[in-house]
């Protein structure tokens, strides 16, 4: 084990040898002593995000505080001036892209704060179930669609919360499910010419090249929906991607963060023995249980009813909306706490029909909203000496008591636990919301054991407010000129201004971590760019290819789109790019538009490293490291170049 701990930190030292020597080779054969700088600014980059000698967004951030002590040691550089203007280096803190990631968090918290987020989550999962392979699928579907149209960092952060609510539901690592939906997110921006900002902005790089071209070689802008096939192909690509080799690439973190209910079922059943399950049953109008009650059902056959959905839509949930006396009708579900054993008996002696899964009540009894809770009887406590009947405990304080333990010994529902007089020290184990149990935190009849569950508060009469906002927003990216992150500040502060999020909840909601990453390595690609490091990496790879067969020069031109859009903004190395493409394409015969467009596609290629704001945005909740994306992102960057190239060709041939 000790020299499987001592191999990793050498690779790091051959690592950083290597990128030391290659620094003195680039200021040997670069043009330009700000190009050498750069160009090792770079490598540092790579080099820290690759072996994660910090994190990511320390690593940012003392790049960005290098090349502002530039400035300083210019003189000993061997350069003018810095290469960075210190008056620009903080731009990234208010630029439109982190402001926008800021303000769809907050958008995204203010909406599942409504509930609205469980509900699609519930959704899914009626329709996917709790396999990884089905419901990968649906996620990554519908962001795709999503951002087809709108920004895809914001139809990410839109799902994010679903995510995280379908993790708690099902089981499953928000890090098996948040990589496919982010890439799927950013593939989608390759559906319409709106869905990202480089293929929004192509069309004006069009015509501005128009200007300098003759009448015979004019290019004709491109339809919203011109790229609609290779964008379907390439979401396709990735759907599928993650559902054959998902279990080889997806990691299983330790360190992410989800909204995870109390999934307490365990503990309770290796502390005390109980191997309870929640279930659902339907009453058909030939079952015998038709007309009895509650109370002499669950006496007798050592359950408990946590959920009743009449034919008329009546739901009630929780023990406190469950009276003892509630009689069974026809048609009815009921969703009930029990062992395996018991709800086998329970369907045989009844004649009712188990479903495989909570439909009925897969919402309203998550593990979110509700579960198992332990409570204890303190001395003092005006229950003693009661029974859990005379006080009419599911009435009365919203707790279902399923076992009871005292003196070392763990009684179940159906021997008699509820006409037992309470005694002080006793441990009940209850099935209860997790409101009710919050309430029971200020009663002095109880001591609430059970601390780790949610403890959100909803605020679902505020979703109109809620959508009223986020319709505002979404009204104002599609159909306006106004900048992206004026609109999504727009329906951010609504939703506070509404009531919807507390200033608090506002501020927790924003992941800082994403905020300092991606702020922090704007600067960088502005070294890049207006160093000439890029345009000088641009001529050297034509000057290698310029000879070689179309295809090769375009996959080159789409390879190297897909490198600047690692370091540098998408829209910077569009900028940059485009002419380039257009001037290539002309000198080989190619159509100059179908290279321009290239360009603007490749620049989606951004899977490698989480320097592309959705992946700077899943990184924090799902607990991904550097490797993580590059395991997954380098076989994911390899096949978008292949299906983009082989779709370009057959779509424009």
């Amino acid at each position: 084990m000790a020299q499987e701990k001592s191999a990793f930190p050498l690779k790091k030292v051959i690592a950083a040898v290597i990128f030391a020597l290659f620094s003195l080779f680039l200021a040997t054969v670069v043009p330009s002593r700000e190009i050498a700088w750069v160009t090792a600014m770079l490598l540092l980059t790579i080099y820290l995000f690759a072996f994660e000698v910090v994190d990511v967004d320390v690593a940012a951030v003392s790049i960005m505080v290098l090349l502002g002590l530039t400035t300083l040691f210019a003189p000993l550089m061997g350069i003018q001036q810095g290469l960075v203007d210190t008056n620009l280096l903080f731009n990234g803190f208010a630029s439109n892209a982190v402001m926008s990631i800021i303000a769809v968090m907050i958008i995204g918290a203010g909406l599942d704060k409504t509930g609205i987020m469980t509900r699609v989550a519930g959704f899914i999962l009626k329709i996917g179930g709790t396999t990884e392979t089905r419901i990968i699928p649906i996620i990554s579907s519908t962001v795709g669609f999503i951002s087809s149209f709108m920004q895809n960092v914001g139809a990410a952060a839109l799902f994010l919360p679903v995510v995280s609510r379908i993790s708690a539901r099902s089981g499953l690592p928000m890090s098996r499910l948040l990589m496919p939906m982010g890439f799927c997110a950013i593939l989608g921006g390759t559906v319409t010419m709106v869905g990202s900002s480089p293929l929004i902005l192509l069309n004006d790089l069009i015509l501005a090249s128009n200007a300098a071209l003759p009448a015979d070689q004019q290019m004709d802008t491109w339809g919203l929906f011109s790229v609609t096939p290779i964008g379907l192909a390439l979401v396709a690509t990735g759907i599928i991607y993650f559902v054959i080799a998902g279990r080889f690439v997806l990691p299983k973190t330790k360190s992410e963060s989800s909204t995870v209910g109390s999934n307490t079922t365990k503990y309770f059943q290796d502390v005390y023995g109980i191997d309870y399950h929640l279930y659902e049953v339907y009453v058909p109008a030939e079952s015998s249980l038709v007309g009895k009650l509650l109370d002499e059902i669950e006496t007798v056959n050592h359950v408990r009813v946590i959920g009743t959905r009449r034919p008329d839509g009546d739901l009630r949930i929780g023990p406190g909306a469950l009276m003892r006396d509630l009689g069974i009708d026809a048609q009815m579900s009921l969703g009930m706490l029990t062992s395996p054993e018991d709800i086998k008996h329970f369907v045989k002696e009844y004649g009712v029909e188990l479903r495989p899964s909570l439909q009925t009540f897969s919402e309203s009894l998550a593990s979110t909203k509700a579960g198992i809770g332990e409570v204890v009887i303190p001395p003092g406590s005006n229950l003693v000496g009661k029974s859990a009947r005379d006080v009419w405990m599911r009435k009365t304080y919203g707790i279902a008591m399923v076992a009871l333990h005292r003196n070392g010994e763990t009684m179940r529902e159906g021997e008699g636990i509820r006409d037992m007089p309470l005694q002080a020290g006793d441990t009940l184990i209850v099935h209860t919301t997790w409101e009710a149990l919050a309430r029971l935190e200020t009663d002095r009849n109880f001591v609430v054991v059970t601390t780790e569950y949610p403890r959100e508060e909803s605020r679902p009469q505020k979703l109109w407010h809620a959508g009223f906002f986020f319709g505002i927003a979404l009204f104002m990216v599609l159909f306006t000129d106004i900048r992206l992150s004026v609109a999504l500040l727009t329906g951010a502060i609504g939703m506070v201004l509404s009531g919807v999020l507390k200033i608090e909840e506002a501020y927790e909601a924003v992941s800082w971590k994403t905020v300092f990453l991606l702020a922090s390595l704007i600067p960088l690609g502005l070294a890049v760019e207006t160093s000439g490091t890029a345009r000088w990496i641009a001529e050297q790879t034509v000057s290698v290819v310029g000879g070689m067969p179309g295809w090769v020069i375009q996959a080159s031109i789409a390879a190297l789109a897909t490198f600047f859009t690692l370091v540098m903004s998408n829209v910077g190395a569009t900028v940059l790019l485009v002419p380039l493409a257009v001037n290539i394409a002309l000198q080989v015969g190619a159509n100059p538009a179908v290279y321009a467009l290239t360009v603007a596609i490749a620049t989606s290629n951004s899977f490698l490293i989480p320097t592309h704001q959705v992946n700077a945005l899943i990184m924090g909740p799902a607990g991904y490291r550097v490797p993580d994306f590059m395991r997954a992102g380098g076989i994911m960057t390899i096949l978008f170049l292949i299906v983009m190239m082989v779709m370009m060709n057959l779509v424009f041939p």
